[in-house]
């Protein structure tokens, strides 16, 4: 790898966008480790799920993998996962899923990040697969007053083409009859349950401003990622974008949530138009295929510095900006629509390939780092349809949140002679 660096200008500040994220996010885990504290119930939910419900009702509630994501982050994965295998567990599947639950085995708020995360009262996920169903069984079996409750995973033989485009208003024809009916039904089940466990009464009227609030959300994030897109050279990379979509993402359907989908959208419009650049020259777009690499926070910069390529493009923002949109006057079969799908869009072929092959020329990417974990769906025909359509791919197989699953030095040497041989012109850093 060559130690040559190109020419760059001196990197824009971080957004402020992710910095005012950042600091509400610290705000609300204090806030829920506090009414935790208090014995108010708060549910642990996995990110593909109908946080809308629960936000409807005022029922607090943290993401499973933002958690993980934290706990990696902070270097604590590897010894949470250890915990599980200490009480007879695997602590090689599923890991991004698995990962808070070994930290509620001997949790220490002196050395956990961030104090901890409280035991939960309610866990709600979606069922992908034998391993992941099981690892959420666990929360019930060993902490008691802890209930599961799961949502089924529906599969359908049509394939919708251009799901991206349909999804927003006909997404009855899109998803399919049999599966939103499958999910309304459980969703009413859940609403049920919460209001005999909880006391609090379900309102359609709050949930309809809810619904109205995740959908501008939506539309914020789409106008971003299309800026994005077309900008060059990039005005924004994916490690300084990633946290100021996805954490409020996790507040989706208020009034703060929309508004600092707002606040990103004008900032990456404002720099576009002031000539802001990540790097110049620019001589690679990369897109990221994947979960983010929570426990190497500086690989993507990494290749900025030493080659100037870019990673102009993660599912983040992408799903953030095609995935959630739906329209209707039935506000509980269009939230059952955003999510009897979800995971086809990112990981079931055709949704995926179609989607990423979509994104990957509108961003005019140059090459692909895809991140395979063991328990991937779909990676096979991702690299295919990708290395089909004429664009390269680099395969890394390695876990996003277990760092013994890989080294530092092997994947940065990996991506820097896939840089040097296939992706930049004349195989160089500068």
């Amino acid at each position: 790898m060559t130690t040559d660096q190109p020419h760059s200008d001196r990197r824009p500040d971080r957004l402020a966008a992710t910095t005012a994220a950042q600091r509400h996010q610290r705000r609300f885990f204090d806030d829920l480790r506090a009414h935790a504290a208090a014995g108010g119930e708060f549910a642990l939910v996995n990110a593909d799920t109908p946080h809308e419900i629960l936000r409807t009702m005022g029922i607090p509630y943290v993401v499973n993998q933002w958690w993980a994501s934290i706990v990696a982050a902070k270097q604590r994965a590897a010894g949470y996962l250890e915990r599980l295998r200490e009480r007879g567990y695997p602590d090689d599947i599923e890991q991004y899923n698995a990962a808070p639950l070994g930290g509620l085995f001997a949790p220490d708020p002196d050395t956990d990040p961030w104090g901890g995360l409280p035991r939960p009262s309610l866990v709600l996920a979606e069922t992908t697969g034998d391993a992941t169903r099981k690892v959420f069984d666990v929360w019930a079996e060993e902490f008691p007053g802890t209930e599961f409750v799961a949502l089924e995973s529906a599969a359908a033989h049509d394939v919708p083409t251009h799901w991206w485009e349909r999804m927003p208003w006909h997404w009855e024809d899109a998803v399919g009859t049999d599966r939103i009916d499958l999910l309304v039904g459980e969703l009413t089940g859940l609403i049920r349950k919460l209001e005999e466990r909880t006391g609090r009464r379900f309102s359609e009227t709050r949930f309809r401003e809810v619904m109205a609030l995740a959908n501008e959300q939506a539309e914020y994030n789409r106008r971003t990622r299309d800026l994005i897109a077309a900008a060059r050279p990039c005005p924004v990379d994916v490690p300084a974008n990633v946290p100021a979509v996805m954490l409020p993402q996790w507040h989706r359907g208020t009034g703060y949530a929309r508004d600092a989908a707002r606040a990103l959208h004008d900032e990456v419009a404002d720099r576009i138009a002031a000539g802001a650049a990540v790097c110049r020259p620019e001589r690679a777009r990369l897109m990221w295929i994947g979960r983010g690499l929570w426990f190497d926070m500086g690989f993507y910069e990494r290749f900025r510095r030493e080659y100037g390529a870019v990673f102009v493009w993660s599912m983040y923002l992408a799903i953030a900006a095609d995935g959630y949109a739906r329209y209707g006057d039935d506000p509980l079969r269009a939230l059952a629509a955003r999510f009897a799908a979800f995971s086809d869009q990112l990981y079931t072929p055709p949704w995926s390939t179609e989607w990423y092959l979509k994104e990957a020329r509108a961003h005019g990417v140059d090459g692909v780092v895809h991140l395979v974990s063991d328990d991937a769906r779909g990676g096979y025909f991702t690299t295919r349809a990708l290395e089909d359509a004429g664009i390269p791919v680099l395969e890394l197989h390695a876990d996003n949140v277990d760092p013994r699953t890989t080294d530092q030095a092997t994947m940065t040497r990996t991506v820097a002679e896939w840089l040097e041989h296939r992706v930049l012109p004349d195989g160089r850093g500068a």
